[in-house]
């Protein structure tokens, strides 16, 4: 008989996760290795389908940061919602338990960790055998429909009608990014028929759209040492990143934009990507390298005055920008109301931004499960016994480098601590 399917009313499941990704085979895992009878319901035919694709199926899994640094990208909500998860399951303690999996990790820039393989599956297959080695069950292709409270803690519906008896259930169902991977927001559905609160979600970690022809003619061209800030119309600073930048086709994308796509989803347009190229030299420097030049015998052209050489088109657009004429200008032709332009696009190139590419392409959803009634400690839901929630069902996030991935293992950790120990 499928032991699966023993959860009755008379004999609930001690524990059942919801959702095999990051998250869930995560609290699966602790669960059972703390010895309590586990099942994992998954509603697409294989596990870790989202894992899978992470990272360009290269799975930047956490981060080399210590606690403090990783919180402080969180957000002040954010950190102090995760203090306590991060602080109990640190990214070294990541690093040292896939390790002890089998997957050890080699560091890469931008603060980021890997598989030492550079595999996505060997991740994906480390959580799933842990999962199984600590006497979980797995059962995959069975989509929940719905999530009723029972005298005994829960029922699971499946679509066909099958009820699955909990005690304990631990909702690790995703967001809605990357739907072709199955995470197309069940669990906000689950919420709102149990009065939950949540907070409008919205696709982020996504490349963003623009308007202007002209940055979008610059596709390929990408800008490794860059700095990026997102500007209000009104001027304000919303954001701001030091992360690579890349044109494309439809406007930008890379670390640095794509860290600052929440609020352009959120808004109705109006807002601005502000790219300094240079970030390690200020304004008044740039202008002495130009004065300089202007002075120097033989009038070098602009171009070789600059502190690195930028690529022909992006260099055109930037002297566009500026309002000066020719490919390249020599240096004695600026006057001062130029020069002093050209610095200004040099370090502030103004790029308008209407909107994102979509869930389709956001690497995490923004929004969700509203922290007030999720105890930080335990990940339980409040007013919701024996109901615990993590991973990106949580509105919280992250920007790339690994920290979703983080704050899924640690809110797992501590869900399936209290779920197991309750």
């Amino acid at each position: 008989m499928d032991e699966s399917k023993l959860g009755t009313a008379a004999a609930p499941w001690p524990v059942v996760v919801v959702g095999a990704g990051a998250a869930g085979l995560w609290a699966a895992w602790r669960s059972a290795s703390l010895g309590a009878r586990t099942l994992v319901v998954e509603k697409t035919p294989r596990t870790g389908t989202k894992v899978l694709a992470s990272g360009g199926t290269h799975c930047n899994l956490t981060t080399t940061l210590e606690p403090e640094g990783a919180l402080a990208l969180f957000g002040d909500r954010g950190a102090r919602f995760l203090a306590r998860a991060l602080w109990n399951l640190p990214p070294a303690a990541v690093r040292e338990r896939f390790d002890e999996w089998g997957v050890p990790t080699v560091e890469a820039p931008l603060e980021k960790i890997f598989p030492q393989s550079g595999n996505a599956r060997d991740v994906r297959d480390a959580l799933e055998r842990a999962v199984r080695s600590a006497g979980a069950t797995i059962r995959t292709t069975a989509p929940v429909a719905a999530l009723e409270p029972a005298p005994f803690g829960w029922h699971l519906v499946l679509e066909g009608g099958e009820r699955i008896a909990a005690a304990r259930v631990i909702l690790c169902p995703g967001g809605r990014s990357y739907p072709r991977t199955g995470t197309t927001g069940d669990g906000y559905g689950w919420c709102t028929s149990l009065d939950l609160p949540l907070v409008e979600q919205v696709p982020a970690l996504v490349p963003l759209t623009s308007p202007d022809a002209w940055a979008r003619e610059l596709t390929g061209i990408a800008v490794q040492e860059a700095e990026v800030r997102l500007v209000a119309p009104n001027g304000r600073t919303l954001g701001r990143r030091r992360r690579p930048v890349l044109f494309t086709h439809n406007g930008l994308s890379g670390p640095g934009p794509m860290d600052l796509s929440e609020p352009v989803a959120r808004a109705n347009g109006g807002l601005r990507i502000a790219i300094d190229l240079f970030p390690d030299t200020e304004r008044e420097e740039l202008r002495d390298l130009l004065v300089s030049g202007a002075s120097t015998r033989g009038a070098p052209k602009v171009a070789r005055m600059l502190p690195a050489p930028l690529p022909a088109r992006l260099r055109a657009a930037v002297f566009a920008a500026a309002g000066l004429e020719g490919d390249d200008p020599r240096c004695s032709e600026l006057d001062r109301a130029t020069r002093h332009q050209l610095v200004e696009s040099l370090k502030a190139l103004h790029v308008r931004v209407d909107g994102t590419l979509g869930y389709d392409k956001a690497e995490v959803t923004a929004g969700g499960l509203d922290l007030r009634v999720v105890d930080p400690g335990t990940m339980a839901v409040r007013g919701r016994q024996g109901l615990f929630a993590c991973g990106e069902l949580l509105d919280v996030q992250g920007p790339i480098g690994g920290l979703n991935f983080q704050a899924a293992f640690a809110t797992a950790e501590l869900a399936g601590l209290a779920a197991a120990g309750d």
